[in-house]
């Protein structure tokens, strides 16, 4: 739905329902910014304000007032912008490493909704902000492909995907050390460190979180790993394998000092491969979802960036050394 005011009566098949689920169907809003225009006393059930769980019956009217979205304090940027796909409904970009996502305090400009707002000129309003609908996220140093949603319907359609576990996501990782099995299964939750609130980590009561590792290739310290997400908690990878003892190569935040700690008969190659590594060693390397409109099978790949391709190049001419790895 537009902006403007809708009046709408309960009929046999919504009886029973919550209000707020009912609307989102209706409109076609999310459950989400139903509950934002409850919150501000736009939406009235007979007459009168009511709760987002209000069960309701047949012949009870609704009226329904959404505002136009408001313009989001972000000016359009011409970056660079990896486009691998594009239709009226939304896009798939390569992200590189290093870009932003979402402008906050500390990243005002340089981000991909920057980039976005200047390609995309048919952007509809996302949570009653005029902004691309970005589906899924990408750390800032984590290079690789997103789905951008340009309108609602979409929007809502891909998260839905998401949660049911249909959007399938696939990262290359490279690992210190070696898992003790080749294919392992995470299932730990996910929140806020309480030692460290601008960190995650795995904690009791946090989100669940699921994620799969297989071995793809051993190196001497540290292998490079094919990773499976079944949920999308910030920083998942990363907390996951540092959880496991064996965080991602270059993660100063989660890994920092792991190739100068290394001992044994390859701690000069490990000292090599973190030296060589300039950044977290994390890709977004494929993407497949069903496309929501047309129903067609999307399947995207991106390979390695020429950096991270080059470590692991160097890491594989170097597997058989047994010391020093400098070279």
């Amino acid at each position: 739905m537009t902006s403007g005011t809708r009046a709408l009566e309960v009929d046999a098949d919504g009886e029973g329902s919550r209000l707020d689920s009912w609307l989102a169907g209706e409109l076609d809003l999310s459950r989400t910014r139903i509950q934002g225009l409850m919150e501000e006393g736009k939406v009235l059930l007979n007459g009168e304000i009511p709760r987002k769980s209000e069960a309701i019956r047949e012949g009870d009217r609704v009226t329904v007032e959404v505002p136009e979205p408001r313009t989001l304090g972000v000016e359009p940027e011409d970056l660079p912008l990896e486009i691998l796909y594009e239709d009226e409904h939304l896009l798939v970009v390569d992200k590189a490493a290093g870009m932003v996502v979402h402008p906050s305090p500390g990243h005002p400009g340089g981000t991909l909704v920057n980039a976005l707002l200047h390609h995309v000129k048919d952007l509809s309003g996302i949570g009653g902000i005029r902004r691309p609908g970005i589906v899924h996220r990408l750390d800032r140093d984590t290079s690789g492909l997103l789905v951008v949603a340009k309108e609602d319907a979409t929007h809502r359609a891909l998260s839905e995907a998401l949660k049911k576990r249909e959007v399938r996501r696939l990262y290359l990782a490279a690992a210190w050390g070696h898992l003790s099995e080749s294919h392992i299964r995470v299932d730990a939750p996910i929140g806020r460190d309480p030692r460290a609130r601008q960190r995650m980590a795995v904690v009791e009561g946090g989100r669940r979180a699921v994620t799969h590792l297989r071995v793809r290739e051993r190196w001497p310290t540290a292998e490079l790993l094919d990773v499976g997400l079944a949920t999308g908690r910030t920083h998942q990878i990363r907390v996951h394998l540092s959880h496991l003892g064996h965080p991602v190569v270059g993660d100063e935040t989660y890994g920092a000092g792991w190739g100068r700690g290394m001992g044994g008969r390859h701690r000069g190659w490990a000292q090599e491969l973190a030296r060589r590594t300039s950044r977290q060693f994390l890709h977004a390397a494929r993407l497949g979802f069903r496309h929501p409109a047309t129903g067609e099978e999307l399947r995207f790949s991106s390979p390695l960036p020429s950096e991270l391709a080059a470590v692991a190049e160097w890491a594989r001419s170097g597997a058989g050394e047994d010391s020093d790895g400098a070279g």
